[in-house]
């Protein structure tokens, strides 16, 4: 009844942001005398506003046409590697016969798009060819497909590495680092000849018991039987997944705002003040910024289930209690070069948390092992916006380097 619920109120505001759209030309066509005066730019930012908090939005595009090397500008086409029924490797091909080390993004599936990294693509894009994991809405995917749960994440993990080769570096930003840890540890216990040559780790659950946050201590109140009762929904139908059980990004969404409820009333409040100023650029960025943040995916419910299980709740990677299809996940068998990257207001991986891969990977030669903290800021943070840019991405770049030698 849930997602029900959600769709019978996301139609009842369809009228509402069909007036707001109209009041908004209205108020903003040169034709009306009173749209530079302070009531037209103010009846033509407040239906602006209200037209976008009713909006659904889809997810966006990469859009990354070009990047700049030694200089010069090159064309950037995206190219679809390997199509999975949840998911798809999708490589950002640059137009240029220099060689650059190889490089996978493995996004978060925890209710926003692979896109929410574009700025993470973009610094990489100039010094790197890079990959990334772009996950499927498991509203979109037709129940004959199947389930898909973190061993089958794993799974996926573990093709898209392989197919990439031995000369890979793996960037996990947030959500995927257990599973990415867990995919490199198996390939490591196998004698893997295409298993990673570094990973890279941002904000990862490693281990929640570390400075935990509000959504660990949400994980660990509530038991497994609340949250198939309170997150779980069904599919209606209308979608092509319609009758699969999942928890929707709207939920995820839901969470994401409240945790931080005051920023998100003063952003669109500041957006407010930049319309009536007619401040192009500052009202351009909020816009693109909560494009993609109201861009939201569903997750198969035994995805979320199993990982709130997981990596919330058990502590089975830190523990060393994890077992994947039978396998036991060790990550003392990594050997591969690891970083590790947190910021210091992070409320969503808590300070420690990522870093606590060290301490579970003894066989890693000491000098391949490097940690930051990047200072002032939070989660996202580290891999988006000028400190991701100017401060972080460049230690990560110079890790990656290194370790291309090696």
């Amino acid at each position: 009844m849930l997602y029900h619920a959600y769709e019978f109120q996301r139609q009842l505001a369809q009228p509402v942001r069909f007036w707001a759209d109209a009041i908004e030309q209205a108020w903003s066509t040169p034709y009306n005398p009173l749209a530079e005066t302070w009531l037209g730019r103010s009846m033509s930012a407040g239906a602006e506003i209200l037209s976008r908090l009713t909006r659904s939005y889809g997810k966006p595009a990469f859009g990354l046409a070009t990047t700049r090397i030694d200089g010069v500008e090159v064309e950037v086409n995206e190219e679809i590697l390997l199509r999975r029924p949840f998911g798809q490797l999708l490589r950002f091909r640059r137009d240029t016969a220099r060689q650059s080390p190889k490089v996978l993004v493995v996004a978060p599936m925890s209710g926003h798009f692979a896109t929410l990294l574009r700025g993470t693509v973009e610094a990489l894009l100039p010094d790197h060819d890079v990959h990334i994991t772009d996950w499927l809405d498991a509203r979109d995917v037709p129940l004959q497909a199947g389930n898909f749960d973190l061993d089958d994440y794993i799974d996926t993990l573990i093709e898209f590495f392989r197919y990439l080769g031995p000369d890979l570096h793996v960037i996990a930003v947030c959500q995927p680092s257990p599973a990415t840890m867990a995919a490199a540890a198996v390939m490591a216990e196998a004698k893997d000849p295409r298993q990673p040559r570094s990973l890279t780790m941002m904000g990862g659950p490693i281990d929640t018991r570390i400075n935990p946050t509000v959504p660990n201590d949400l994980a660990m109140r509530n038991s497994m039987m609340w949250f198939r009762q309170s997150v779980i929904s069904t599919v209606p139908m209308g979608y092509p997944g319609a009758m699969r059980r999942v928890y929707p990004g709207f939920l995820q969404l839901t969470s994401f705002i409240t945790m931080n409820l005051d920023r998100h009333v003063n952003a669109h409040m500041r957006q407010f003040e930049h319309l009536i100023r007619g401040d192009g650029d500052s009202a351009d960025g909020h816009r693109s910024f909560y494009d993609e943040y109201l861009a939201v995916m569903d997750l198969t419910a035994e995805f979320y289930l199993q990982t709130i299980q997981v990596v919330f709740k058990e502590h089975s990677l830190p523990r060393g209690q994890w077992i994947s299809r039978g396998r036991r996940i060790d990550p003392a068998a990594i050997e591969t070069a690891l970083m590790t990257v947190e910021g210091e207001l992070d409320d969503i991986s808590g300070v420690g948390q990522t870093k606590a891969a060290h301490a579970l990977t003894p066989n890693i030669p000491g000098a391949r092992h490097s940690h930051w903290e990047q200072p002032r800021v939070g989660h996202y943070g580290i891999f988006n916006g000028r400190r991701w840019r100017e401060q972080i991405m460049p230690r990560v770049r110079a890790f990656i380097l290194e370790n291309e030698r090696t």
